[in-house]
C-alpha cells in the first residue's frame, strides 16, 4: 500500500554533510509518523530520528544538533539533513514509516542506503 525509497546516500569524509530523502508513494502521507532508522554491521537496528504528523520531531542522544529531520507532505517526502559526519554514523539508512489506527498498527520500511564515512 505504501512503497518508500531512500536516496542520498555514498561516501563521505569525516565532518562532511549529506542529505537523505525518502519518497513515499501511497494515501494519507501526512498521517504517519515519519522515521529514519540505521544498522552498522553487528550492531542493532536503532532509531536515528523520526518526525510526526504535526512536525514534532525526535533524535537519538548522538546524532542531536549535528541532524535534522523535516517532511514535505505536498511532496510526500520525508528528509534527514546530517551534518558533521563521524565514522560511527556509517551504516544502512531506512525510512520508516508508521500509523497507528484503530483495529492495527501499519510500518513500512524503504530497502535502505548505505552511508559510509570515511578518509
Amino acid at each position: 500500500q505504501v512503497q518508500l525509497v531512500e536516496s542520498g546516500g555514498g561516501l563521505v569524509q569525516p565532518g562532511g554533510s549529506l542529505t537523505l530523502s525518502c519518497a513515499a508513494s501511497g494515501r494519507d502521507f501526512s498521517n504517519y509518523v515519519m522515521g529514519w532508522y540505521r544498522q552498522a554491521p553487528g550492531k542493532q537496528r536503532e532509531l536515528v530520528a523520526e518526525i510526526t504528523s504535526g512536525a514534532s520531531t525526535n533524535y537519538v542522544d548522538n546524532v542531536k544538533g549535528r541532524f535534522t529531520i523535516s517532511r514535505d507532505n505536498a511532496k510526500n517526502t520525508v528528509y534527514l539533513q546530517m551534518n558533521s559526519l563521524k565514522p560511527e554514523d556509517t551504516a544502512v539508512y531506512y525510512c520508516h514509516a508508521n500509523r497507528r489506527v484503530l483495529g492495527g498498527t501499519y510500518l513500512y520500511w524503504g530497502p535502505g542506503t548505505q552511508v559510509t564515512v570515511s578518509s
